[in-house]
């Protein structure tokens, strides 16, 4: 069994770096303007990169020395940044889209983090429940993390479809670790989780996959990446791009799934026998605005936009 509140992992972790205080090298070509960065991150598959480079040395190689703070979705990462709070975050694409869209949070993107596969994203009910497919779920309430982010828009294209509608009245807001005791206590008909807690709901026996959101029409979806404010790109250029260097050494190791399987017990409490059943998805190297772009149409689609979002000038470029 693999209870799902059992996943999470501690709130900070440390990387050692080079360099005691805040301020580096950078403008005169000796390393990072600001050698400690504090990042967000989340104990989910996602996210293996950040602790494959943390474990490896990779951000040590380049001068940072990181502290890393868990979070509870892609809401929290915007304020986060926006408050200064973080330097660097983990999210999900649709809620940064949105967040400077709406003017919350001028975003700038440093780093992909993950794309969807079979089973990495899945919309799941009550093992008794009746409901064989999303269509079974019109007018029921479904569990998502955060609504308006990436969770909704999949459940909301995978029902498209199906010919079922959903919109913001279906969902409601459940933390993912508590996304079994809600299906469990009957509080939601369904909820759409990631892994790991996918495998977790199915191994307690509290649920059962009724929607790959993995597969057709969002197979290969662009989930979640890194991101900064467009301020700490301009005064920290060389932070950030010995930030890009790290993660993509790491996302280009994860490309071997037992990498990912041996980095998955270091952050969240999993077993190693547990983490190899997981299903993973894609971690690509490097930011593509064309696979974005899909992010913005599908938003569009749905009317979380009522303009179109030029992708391009949000992406920083890695240096040499």
């Amino acid at each position: 069994m693999l209870p799902v509140l059992a996943l999470l992992a501690a709130t900070t972790t440390g990387c050692g770096g080079s360099g005691d205080g805040a301020d580096g090298g950078g403008a005169d070509g000796r390393g990072p303007e600001k050698t400690r960065i504090t990042v967000g991150t989340m104990p989910v598959a996602d996210t293996a990169p950040l602790q494959l480079a943390m474990d490896k040395g990779f951000f040590k190689a380049e001068g940072l020395t990181v502290r890393t703070t868990t979070l509870s979705g892609g809401a929290e990462s915007v304020n986060r940044l926006r408050a200064g709070a973080l330097d660097i975050s983990f999210g999900n694409y649709v809620s940064y889209f949105l967040a400077h869209a709406n003017k919350a949070v001028d975003v700038r993107f440093v780093s992909d983090a993950f794309a969807s596969a079979p089973r990495t994203h899945a919309v799941l009910v009550p093992k008794d429940s009746p409901a064989r497919t999303l269509k079974d779920l019109d007018g029921k309430k479904i569990g998502v993390n955060t609504k308006r982010n990436i969770s909704a828009l999949l459940v909301q294209k995978a029902g498209k479809a199906e010919g079922v509608t959903f919109d913001d009245g279906d969902f409601a807001e459940v933390d993912m670790p508590a996304m079994e005791t809600a299906l469990t206590s009957g509080s939601v008909d369904a909820v759409q989780a990631v892994e790991p807690f996918v495998s977790a709901i199915e191994e307690s026996g509290a649920g059962r996959v009724v929607a790959d959101l993995g597969r057709p029409p969002t197979a290969g979806f662009p989930i979640a990446g890194y991101a900064t404010t467009a301020a700490f790109a301009k005064k920290h250029p060389q932070t950030v791009a010995a930030f890009q260097r790290a993660m993509a050494r790491a996302q280009k190791q994860a490309a071997r799934r037992a990498t990912v399987v041996r980095t998955l017990p270091d952050y969240t409490r999993i077993t190693p026998e547990q983490a190899d059943r997981l299903s993973l998805g894609g971690y690509p190297v490097a930011l593509d605005p064309a696979r974005l772009r899909r992010v913005v149409q599908l938003m569009r689609e749905f009317g979380y936009l009522e303009r179109n979002v030029d992708v391009e000038p949000l992406l920083v470029r890695p240096g040499p």
